[in-house]
C-alpha cells in the first residue's frame, strides 16, 4: 500500500469515528502534502522545531485531518493519536492548534490568515539569513479574502525567495462553485500581475508537484495546483455536498475498499 492511500484511509476513518466536515477538502490535498512531508521539506520528526528547518502552514486548517494524517506517517507523533481527532477529550482539535502535536507550525481556522504569517516569517529568515523556507497551503475560495493580497504584495515588495503559495483550486467552496462565488479563471494572472512567480500544474500528479515545489525562483512563488474534491473516492469526487459530510458505516467501508483498489492500478512513485 503507497503513503498516499494509507493517508486516504486514515483520513476517511477519521472523519467516520469524529462524525466531522471537510472530507473533500482533506482528501484534494494528498498529494501535495506528501510530497512535501516525504519529498521537500527540511524538516527531523526528532528535532521538529530546530531553528533552520523549513515551515509548512496550511492555511486552510478546516482540511487539519490530512495534515494529521501526513504528519504522524512520517512519525511526528503515534498514529495512534488519530483515533483522538475531534472528539469530547481528544488530543487533535478539528482546526488546527500549534501546542496540540509537534509539527503544527501555528494554530489556523479563520481563512485569510496563513499566508500573512508566512510571509512575516520568511521576512525574518530573510533578515536573519536563515535558509529555512516557508510553504503556505490556501484554497481557492480563501483566495477571495482581502488579507491574501496584502500579503502577495508585501511579499513581492521584498522580493522573497524563500516563501511559495499553493493553491488547491478544486473549484469548490463551502456554499457552492468558486467561479460562481469570484470568478477565478485568470487567478494565476492576478499572482502573476502583483510580482509572483507562478506554475501551474496537476495537483494529484507526485512528479510535477515535486518538480514545481523545487523550481529555482528569483522571488516569490505561487503553485496553482488543478486537484479535484475528494479525489480518491468516486462518490465523493467533485460533490460539494461531502465539504460538510462525513461517511457512515457503509461508505467507509466503500471508501476504504476503492482507496485500495485504486491503489493497485495506480503508479506509485
Amino acid at each position: 500500500m503507497d503513503r498516499c492511500a494509507e493517508i486516504r484511509k486514515s483520513i476517511v476513518n477519521m472523519m467516520h469515528y469524529s462524525k466531522s466536515s471537510h472530507i473533500g477538502s482533506c482528501l484534494s490535498i494528498v498529494e501535495l502534502l506528501y510530497v512535501l512531508y516525504f519529498k521537500v521539506l527540511r524538516i527531523n520528526p526528532e528535532e521538529p522545531a530546530y531553528p533552520e528547518r523549513d515551515r509548512f502552514i496550511l492555511s486552510k486548517a478546516h482540511a487539519s485531518a490530512a495534515l494529521y494524517a501526513v504528519l504522524a506517517e512520517r512519525g511526528f507523533f503515534p498514529k495512534e493519536y488519530l483515533d483522538k481527532y475531534y472528539i469530547d477529550g481528544g488530543l487533535l482539535p478539528g482546526h488546527l492548534d500549534r501546542e496540540a502535536v509537534p509539527g503544527v507550525e501555528v494554530s489556523a481556522g479563520s481563512l485569510g490568515h496563513g499566508l500573512s504569517l508566512g510571509v512575516g516569517m520568511a521576512m525574518v529568515n530573510q533578515k536573519d539569513k536563515n535558509p529555512g523556507r516557508i510553504f503556505v497551503l490556501l484554497g481557492d475560495g480563501e483566495c477571495n479574502e482581502g488579507s491574501v493580497w496584502e500579503a502577495v504584495m508585501l511579499a513581492s515588495t521584498h522580493r522573497l525567495k524563500n516563501i511559495t503559495a499553493i493553491v488547491d483550486f478544486n473549484g469548490l467552496q463551502g456554499l457552492g462553485y468558486a467561479k460562481d462565488i469570484i470568478k477565478q479563471d485568470n487567478l494565476g494572472e492576478r499572482w502573476r500581475a502583483f510580482g509572483w512567480e507562478v506554475l501551474q500544474i496537476d495537483g494529484h500528479n507526485l512528479r510535477a508537484i515535486e518538480k514545481a515545489l523545487n523550481a529555482t525562483q528569483n522571488g516569490p512563488k505561487v503553485i496553482i495546483a488543478n486537484t479535484i474534491k475528494g479525489k480518491g473516492v468516486s462518490f465523493m469526487e467533485n460533490c460539494l455536498e461531502w465539504h460538510y459530510k462525513s461517511p457512515d458505516s457503509a461508505q467507509l467501508k466503500n471508501a476504504v475498499k476503492e482507496i485500495e483498489e485504486r491503489c493497485n492500478e495506480e503508479d506509485i512513485y
